[in-house]
């Protein structure tokens, strides 16, 4: 772990008061210092995520097992060995000596993954002793309830007692041990939680029952029943029992909730072909590849690294990463992407990337980062958390007493049971995991489709969007403008004007600049050399081209430097942007050279985004560079709602501040540096992830696939998450709302119900089971493809 991060181990459980206050308020736990969870440690604690540890053991706030991050990724080598000659060892792949077979990776001693299984283990072990323990325990208090069996004849009642005591004992203190370990920590560091309920409720049980046996003559009449002092050392082994299997269940369940990320792990390849300077190949691990090398990638093999064709050509299968179905055309000079899957030929590529700096790694970093975040949803339950446990010691206390005084005899055996009951039935595990469950589910469900959500906060604001903003270039278009008509004045041919157009163009990133070069490479134009280039945002380009000022961009930047538009030529444009086509004026000094009509396909999947967009109840608002012209042609086909035609970045941020300041909630969809200040304005910016890393780290959902469908999923993902929240909470709330006055017999004295502690152990032990598997549903979500 880095040094500026705290770490807990089992040893920590004795650190004093300020010193776990302290670490608490460092990793989030003060909503006023919140810190970015680190995505490096080993473990880390579900209910608490600012708690983390490199090694196993318990969370010292909340009592609960820590559990193994699936973002983390062991440092070191591998060692690979033959299946058939374990002897054969060696720290990279190839074949065997021997054989000849082809080594396989050994997993190494202590693996995380079977550290957890491991745990899991563990706790099914205990659980079914504790069962097989329980049973005999049950039928010898019960059996005068059980017809056609009766312990009496061949057993006295102390006996029985004696034989209750000698089973349950191990299933209390040897199975349940480790829930009195964690309620004394809970104690010792001042954190009371589930745990601190458990070891009171089971505990005072357990004790209670082993002073019965060894001293019963210390026993008043109040808590005889028959004359016999009642001994409660089933309800303390079913309790445990019960308790066991549902934390069993529920670490099976919580394992489910990472897989998300340990999917994404298991997406990279392992090996790759690297092409050494004699063009020979050698299978390398990944980790061995550097920036630079050259890698062959064949049909049906996974691409190692992100990187840039240098030979061949292929489709592949990028859904893993962006969550589109269809293979995608890629041939010499285009980039591809770590992890996605080649299908038909046969290509060289270079790396460009490696290690943490891969597209996968970000991601992957960047869904931990989410996971371990907390929604402002989570600050309610916080508040409850914090005095839940002290208020229901108190009325377990409160209604002990007035059992005691108003109960029917055996008053103290009343009390008892009722104070126990309210102690197991009260569990603040459900209030805690009911938002991490949620947002670590969908979170990576979203990641598996696309859609790369920053933290739980912003999951939490995009749920409430009324008004998305958003580019045409790209987002509403296809992005691959071309350029479709080409009119020059008098005194200049179509090709002069492409030419030098296209010379300065050549300079610019810009998806129409693209078009307007490629153009010129179509034809095979020689371009002029270009001297002092120069960017106008929101207008245009210049640039000298042998000596002249030559000036590319939109109407006004031309007339500006008093160019004047013949009238033939402005009509000419109008009719071109009226069919949805995006003119480019040109000059050279003072003299006009013509205009180029660029013509960007809008997406088929477009229109029926933006449907679902309006049936969510959002207006669409398309804000654009573009002319009004072109920019409402476009929105008319599209049924856009609102349009801004010629903004520039400030104009952008403005408006999303007009939109915020009439109580909207604004999400911004960018893809660029200059879209940055709006992103950042919005109450949600969402970031186009074929765009630039500014835009990205100033938006809060990011979508891998540049496209309005991504925009889409992570709205309705958004929804879909915050209503998981709602109802794990309200779940939890009316839980503990219902079964704590119960428990405390509210129901005796008009229905003559008491709840059984163990009944209550059984209740307690399944609601925070229930909680998890509430939040795995969101699993089942399905995205717009």
């Amino acid at each position: 772990m880095s040094h500026d991060c705290h770490t807990y181990t089992d040893a920590d459980a004795s650190h004093s008061h300020d010193q776990a206050k302290h670490h608490h308020e460092g990793h989030g736990h003060s909503h006023s210092n919140s810190v970015k969870p680190s995505a490096s440690a080993k473990y880390y604690c579900p209910m608490c995520p600012g708690i983390e540890s490199d090694e196993p053991g318990d969370c010292p706030k909340c009592g609960m097992r820590l559990e193994r991050n699936p973002a983390y990724r062991e440092k070191g080598s591998t060692t690979w060995t033959c299946p058939m000659h374990p002897e054969v060892q060696q720290d990279h792949p190839g074949q065997c000596p021997k054989c000849g077979m082809d080594l396989e990776p050994m997993t190494p001693t202590g693996d995380d993954a079977d550290e957890e299984y491991r745990e899991i283990l563990s706790l099914k072990r205990k659980t079914i002793v504790a069962g097989v323990l329980t049973v005999p325990i049950l039928l010898l208090a019960f059996d005068s309830m059980i017809p056609g069996l009766s312990f009496e004849a061949m057993l006295s009642s102390r006996l029985q007692g004696w034989l209750e005591f000698i089973l349950a004992t191990p299933v209390i203190l040897w199975a349940g041990g480790m829930f009195f370990a964690r309620g004394w920590r809970s104690i010792v560091n001042r954190s009371l939680n589930m745990f601190t309920l458990i070891m009171l409720g089971v505990g005072a049980a357990y004790a209670y029952s082993v002073i019965a046996i060894l001293f019963p003559g210390i026993f008043p009449e109040s808590f005889r029943k028959q004359g016999e002092v009642a001994l409660y050392f089933e309800a303390g082994a079913v309790i445990t029992t019960l308790i066991l299997f549902g934390q069993w269940l529920e670490a099976r369940a919580r394992r489910q909730t990472g897989r998300a990320i340990q999917s994404l792990l298991d997406l990279a390849a392992k090996t790759a072909h690297r092409l050494r300077e004699d063009d020979e190949e050698e299978e390398v691990e990944i980790d061995a590849i550097q920036t630079g090398d050259r890698l062959r990638v064949r049909p049906g093999e996974k691409i190692p690294l992100d990187g840039i064709i240098l030979d061949g050509k292929s489709a592949i299968d990028e859904s893993m990463i962006t969550g589109e179905p269809l293979p995608v055309a890629k041939r010499e000079g285009d980039k591809v992407i770590g992890a996605t899957v080649n299908q038909t030929g046969s290509f060289v590529m270079q790396a460009e990337a490696v290690g943490e700096k891969t597209m996968l790694s970000q991601i992957i970093k960047m869904v931990a980062e989410a996971q371990r975040s907390r929604a402002p949803i989570q600050k309610m339950a916080d508040r409850v958390s914090g005095w839940f446990v002290p208020v229901v010691v108190l009325v377990s206390i409160f209604s002990a007493i007035l059992w005691a005084l108003l109960g029917p005899a055996p008053a103290m055996a009343y009390a008892t049971v009722v104070a126990v009951s309210v102690l197991i039935i009260a569990c603040p595990c459900a209030l805690g995991l009911a938002t991490p469950m949620s947002i670590m589910v969908g979170v990576g469900k979203g990641a598996q489709h696309g859609v790369l959500v920053k933290n739980a906060e912003a999951i939490e604001r995009a749920e409430k969007v009324s008004h998305l903003l958003t580019d045409k270039t790209g987002t509403l278009t296809q992005g691959k403008p071309s350029v479709v008509d080409i009119r020059a004045s008098v005194d200049t041919s179509e090709d002069a004007l492409l030419r030098i157009c296209a010379a300065v163009e050549s300079q610019s990133e810009h998806p129409l600049a693209r078009a307007v070069y490629e153009k010129a490479k179509e034809r095979r134009l020689d371009l002029p050399s270009v001297t002092d280039f120069e960017s106008s945002t929101g207008g245009g380009v210049q640039a000298k081209v042998n000596n002249r000022s030559v000036r590319v961009g939109k109407r006004a930047f031309i007339e500006s430097v008093g160019i004047d538009i013949p009238s033939n030529l402005g009509d000419e444009a109008a009719r071109l942007q009226e069919e949805a086509k995006t003119v480019v004026w040109a000059s050279v000094d003072h003299q006009l050279l013509g205009l180029i009509a660029i013509a960007d396909p809008i997406k088929t999947t477009s229109r029926a985004a933006i449907e679902l967009l309006h049936a969510m109840g959002i207006v669409v608002v398309m804000c654009t560079g573009d002319n009004p012209r072109t920019a409402h042609a476009v929105a008319k086909e599209l049924g856009i709602d609102e349009v801004h035609a010629e903004v520039s970045p400030a104009d952008k941020q403005r408006i999303v501040n007009e939109l915020k300041a009439k109580g909207h909630r604004v999400a911004m969809a960018g893809d660029g540096i200059n879209d940055a200040p709006a992103l950042a304005a919005a109450d949600v910016g969402i970031a186009m992830g074929t765009g630039t890393d500014v835009a990205i780290e100033s938006a809060g959902l990011t979508l891998i696939k540049g496209d309005l469908r991504g925009i889409v999923d992570g709205l309705r993902l958004s929804r879909a998450v915050m209503r998981n929240i709602r109802q794990n909470l309200f779940f939890a709330f009316i839980y503990n709302s219902i079964g704590v006055p119960v428990a405390a017999g509210i129901l005796y004295p008009v229905f003559g119900i008491l709840l059984s502690p163990m009944i209550a152990g059984a209740a307690m032990a399944m609601s925070s089971l229930s909680v998890v598997t509430n939040a795995l549903r969101l699993k089942r979500f399905s995205f717009n493809r």
